[in-house]
């Protein structure tokens, strides 16, 4: 089992590399070459990145945190549900800020719609707080105490990785001046 999910991380590792080449122009290596045909036509969805990487995070975690087979199974349900309350709250996040972006872009400013999307942000930010630390919670249970520790650092890590493979696709996608 330990390998087979070692292999769907692995893949989902360098299909994630490709999609950042090919977002780069197809360049490998630092040699320019052109992009796979139909590179532009293809696309992959934000959704399709995200699980790509949730593959290769998991398999690092494993990795960097010498978690047992024993533990693997349980660690994969609560990691996976934590990761899955984290998306759920930044987009539920994400749609009341824009609900609160309209309302203040559309005259007149309804002073009432506002404050009760703010309380609704506040809710729910709260909420989501307190759902997270439960799954990080259910997480720590499966770790022993240097897991933990490790679980955190290795948190960290994965998400400047996000952020650093998001900021090259970015700029790869910016228009040549």
């Amino acid at each position: 089992m330990k390998t087979t999910i070692r292999l769907f991380a692995a893949c989902g590792a360098v299909a994630l590399s490709g999609v950042v080449l090919v977002g780069q122009g197809g360049r490998q290596g630092g040699r320019a070459g052109p992009a796979a045909p139909g590179a532009d036509e293809v696309g992959v969805s934000p959704a399709e990145i995200q699980r790509m990487f949730d593959g290769y995070a998991l398999m690092q975690a494993q990795q960097q945190l010498n978690i047992t087979d024993e533990q693997f199974a349980r660690f994969l349900t609560r990691y996976k549900t934590l990761q899955d309350l984290r998306r759920q709250s930044l987009q539920q996040h994400t749609r009341v800020v824009n609900d609160l972006r309209r309302l203040l872009n559309t005259p007149p400013i309804e002073e009432p719609q506002i404050r009760e999307r703010l309380k609704t942000l506040a809710d729910l930010d709260t909420m989501s707080a307190a759902d997270i630390q439960k799954a990080l919670d259910a997480v720590d249970q499966v770790l022993d105490v240097q897991q933990q520790a490790k679980f955190r650092v290795f948190e960290e890590n994965m998400e400047r990785r996000k952020l650093d493979l998001v900021t090259r696709a970015r700029q790869a996608n910016r228009p040549k001046q």
